[in-house]
């Protein structure tokens, strides 16, 4: 393989001052010291340039710091010996090894071969992308599939998988094309001569209409986080319906199976066996296992397992299903829980009771009875959320301070940490906007939403140590992004209903590869509704549920 200048450059700077000690190549055992790069050696091909130690075997080659100028980055004495060097000799030293995978790894890549149809519900921080990507390669060799199609989040579809094939010495034959970008790009790509073709969930329906709406040319289909095709009536399950017909194998990971509860089950695993364990529909799959729960006239609102449901449903997806607790299997850092109490102000905790009467008076304003459901329950927390934050929206999109408590707290604790870095998660738009303004000094990073910067480059930087706040949406940062290197402190300034983006986010950094204990703060406005959600989360189980409950028992305070 032959490297770019700017390939070279990149290497160098990522790499400068360190050593390896090449298993091939001019200098292989012997250690080296990455100084600079050229643009061409004598040969013109960019090279690495690395300083000989001085027992070398090869001292008698070498280049004079004199002969390569600017070209030498690194400050050495100028009778250092010097020479070129290969990446692909350099960077293996660097790798990780197929020796260096662990029991349960190894495990997972004999389930998902001796499979076609198969699930892995391995707990966050396991290695699923390693361990998919092994079994993968493997298959590739032996002929059994030949092009790899991998839906994933946008920013995982992007960054995760391609950072994974980089780290394993294992998988660097394999040839990666990211299905990203502009329709021209995404075509470009989704055409490449590659192994695996990467792409974000939302473009699925993009890319089965560019194939002509039937046949894609891709027979192995691996689904990252499979629960967000939870939703049998959604576009991209209907995408993925269609897809996953053609293909040879199909591979489903996530690490949250039922994140609202078992009646999320059947839409994942259809399409990883077409209905075979669980029916053909989603009707047949209620009346089998579940009773109506909350109903309103013929509307069902929820529904709830009878009784040995859990068991009977996990023995019919046995055996194509492996599951895997993180705490069964990896030597976990210790994480803390810490639910930090924010005291409003006298005045304030009296506006947000006159808010919370206000917003549901106007929910019943027109006399009629009215169901909560869980639309109704979702839109009055939202509002309720915002003020116990300290800010609201009006109907024109207008934000409203009505409170500094949470935001005091925030910078108190930040301040406390005394400089490690901290990830901060929020709820609302104009929440990030009053974080960022509130920690200015510190040089706050926002990634997502409406985040102007590099994703790739902030999560580098993060990881690198470069960056003390950064400031994150749970959607943003849910899935598969390793943060663990970058810090061990995390901030929840506004708490979320959503049990599966609640663990997801914590993930990031209590994880495999954490070495440091994980604190995990949550700042909980008293006597608001911050206070149910965090008994709600707590519990780690169905939470909408619990929402719908929790504003039954607000909206009861006011209508009889």
């Amino acid at each position: 393989m032959t490297y770019l200048t700017d390939e070279v450059k990149a290497f160098t700077n990522k790499y400068l001052g360190t050593r390896f000690t090449p298993k091939s190549g001019a200098f292989a055992n012997e250690e080296v010291t990455v100084v600079g790069y050229t643009d061409g050696d004598a040969m013109g091909v960019p090279r690495v340039i690395v300083a000989l130690p001085e027992t070398s075997l090869t001292r008698g080659w070498g280049l004079n710091k004199s002969d390569l100028g600017d070209h030498v980055i690194a400050d050495v004495a100028k009778d250092v010996r010097l020479w070129y060097a290969r990446i692909e000799d350099l960077i293996v030293d660097q790798m990780l090894n197929r020796s260096q995978l662990h029991k349960y790894q190894v495990q997972g890549v004999e389930h998902i071969k001796n499979n076609p149809e198969c699930a892995l519900f391995l707990d966050m921080g396991l290695g699923k992308t390693v361990t998919t990507l092994t079994a993968v390669a493997d298959l590739i060799e032996y002929f059994e599939v030949t092009k790899v199609l991998i839906v994933a989040p946008k920013r995982v579809s992007e960054v995760t998988w391609g950072d994974e094939i980089e780290n394993w010495s294992h998988l660097r034959s394999l040839r990666i094309s990211v299905i990203s970008g502009t329709p021209k790009q995404r075509v470009a790509a989704a055409h490449a001569d590659a192994d695996i073709y990467t792409i974000g969930r939302d473009n699925l329906v993009w890319l089965l209409e560019h194939f002509g709406g039937v046949k894609v040319p891709y027979d192995c289909i691996v689904v990252d986080e499979l629960s967000s095709f939870k939703n049998h009536a959604s576009e991209r399950f209907k995408a993925m319906k269609k897809i996953r017909r053609h293909a040879n194998r199909i591979i489903g990971l996530t690490g949250t199976p039922a994140p609202n509860g078992l009646i999320d089950l059947w839409a994942q695993m259809f399409v990883i066996d077409g209905g075979a364990r669980l029916g053909k529909s989603i009707t047949d799959y209620r009346a089998n296992y579940f009773k109506p729960g909350a109903q309103n006239g013929g509307i069902v609102f929820n529904y709830k397992p009878r009784e040995n449901t859990e068991q009977v449903l996990s023995d019919k997806i046995a055996d194509i299903t492996l599951s895997m607790k993180a705490v069964d299997y990896l030597d976990m850092p210790e994480v803390n829980y810490i639910y930090d109490k924010v005291t409003l102000s006298p005045k304030e905790a009296a506006m947000y009771k006159e808010f919370e009467k206000e917003q549901i008076l106007s929910m019943f304003a027109d006399g009629d009875e009215t169901e909560i459901t869980a639309l109704s329950a979702a839109a009055l927390s939202n509002k309720l959320l915002q003020f116990a934050g300290g800010a609201v929206y009006d109907a024109e999109r207008n934000i409203h301070q009505v409170s500094e408590a949470k935001i005091e707290s925030l910078c108190e604790m930040v301040e406390s940490l005394n400089g490690a870095p901290v990830l901060i998660a929020y709820n609302f738009r104009h929440e990030a906007a009053r974080i960022e303004k509130a920690l200015a000094k510190l040089k706050p990073v926002r990634i997502g939403g409406d985040s102007k910067g590099d994703g790739t480059q902030i999560m580098r930087d993060w990881n690198a140590g470069k960056i003390k706040v950064l400031i994150a949406h749970p959607a943003s940062v849910g899935h598969g992004l390793n943060l663990q290197k970058g810090g061990n402190n995390i901030i929840w300034f506004g708490v979320t209903w959503n049990l599966e983006l609640y663990q997801q986010f914590n993930a990031r950094l209590w994880r495999q590869g954490q070495t440091k204990p994980v604190f995990i703060h949550h700042l909980c406005a008293k006597g608001t509704i911050d206070e149910r959600v965090v008994s709600a989360i707590q519990g780690k189980s169905d939470t909408q549920n619990k929402l719908i409950d929790a504003i039954k028992e607000i909206v009861s305070k006011y209508i009889r």
